[in-house]
């Protein structure tokens, strides 16, 4: 569910700021009646006592409860909770901070923001705590098995500037991955293909067709049976990387999801994906100063 927008009349909880809902066109008898039928997961006691706690309201505070009217087009504002969520033992480093950005090396299996199975648990929660700051927002993202580099926006008013470089493809960003050695290839070379998605949500596959994700691939060195590489995308399709090494036939050691989608892992964090977001560079939007920043993470 979005977060909220500057105006919203709860405030960020334990790091988390409230969800919110449109009221789509229908009839309910009361708000309880949607909001069961809307979120069948969430029981009739858990909504009886956020609504107690006057932590279901409308778009002016106005809190709710079960028997208020259901009125379409009435936004409503929540926190989302969760049961049970599995601790992430692993650790961001703060890598640079000023009044506009935050830099953070990001650690494998932290997702990046609250959604499914994890809400604490999730990089923009533990930085908007550590830091108190609501408006914290990642302006690009890592995948939660990927670790490395990565940028928030601190503020709303220079956000724009620093968005838009990332949309302009101004930013130059270097990974590391260990993978099978490839044979028979002169290195760097130029990797390109058509990506689009695949038959289950969470993958993407390649088609024929004009190629619109591109990426370099440079071997650093070999470690026995493996090798390290550096790779720059020029593009940022969904998992991009992890799709052109697998169709090369050298997945990424650990890769759970290509070159075929194994049984979900669960809990298990003992085999992290090797792939690292090594470092990003670009010439800042607001001083003109060329900026790098780099992850001081290790794969293997």
């Amino acid at each position: 569910m979005p977060a909220r927008h500057a105006a919203a009349p709860l405030p960020m909880r334990d790091g988390v700021a409230p969800s919110y809902l449109w009221l789509p066109e229908g009839q309910w008898p009361d708000m309880l009646s949607f909001l069961l039928e809307r979120y069948p997961q969430i029981s009739a006691a858990q909504w009886l006592d956020r609504m107690a706690r006057g932590e279901v309201v409308d778009g002016d505070g106005a809190v709710l409860g079960p028997g208020s009217a259901y009125k379409r087009g009435m936004r409503i504002f929540y926190y989302r909770e969760l049961e049970r969520e599995t601790p992430i033992p692993f650790h961001e480093e703060i890598l640079f901070q000023d009044e506009h950005l935050v830099v953070v090396d990001k650690p494998h299996f932290l997702p990046m923001t609250p959604a499914g199975r994890f809400v604490q648990e999730t990089l923009l929660t533990r930085l908007k705590k550590k830091l108190d700051c609501a408006e914290l927002t990642p302006i690009h993202r890592l995948d939660r098995e990927t670790a490395g580099v990565v940028i928030f926006s601190r503020q709303v008013a220079s956000r724009g500037a620093y968005q838009s470089l990332f949309q302009r493809r101004e930013v130059r960003k270097t990974y590391e991955a260990l993978a099978p050695v490839l044979a028979g290839r002169d290195f760097p070379f130029t990797y390109r293909s058509r990506m689009v998605e695949g038959a289950q949500f969470f993958l993407m596959r390649e088609e024929a067709g004009e190629p619109n994700s591109e990426t370099i691939i440079e071997m650093i060195e070999e470690r026995g049976g493996v090798a390290l590489y550096r790779l720059q995308p020029h593009t940022g399709r969904k998992h991009q990387l992890r799709v052109h090494l697998a169709a090369l036939g050298i997945p990424i050691v650990n890769d759970a999801f290509y070159p075929v989608a194994l049984p979900c892992k669960e809990d298990d964090m003992s085999q992290p994906l090797q792939l690292l977001a090594r470092a990003i560079d670009f010439t800042d939007p607001l001083t003109g100063e060329m900026r790098h920043f780099e992850s001081r993470r290790m794969l293997g």
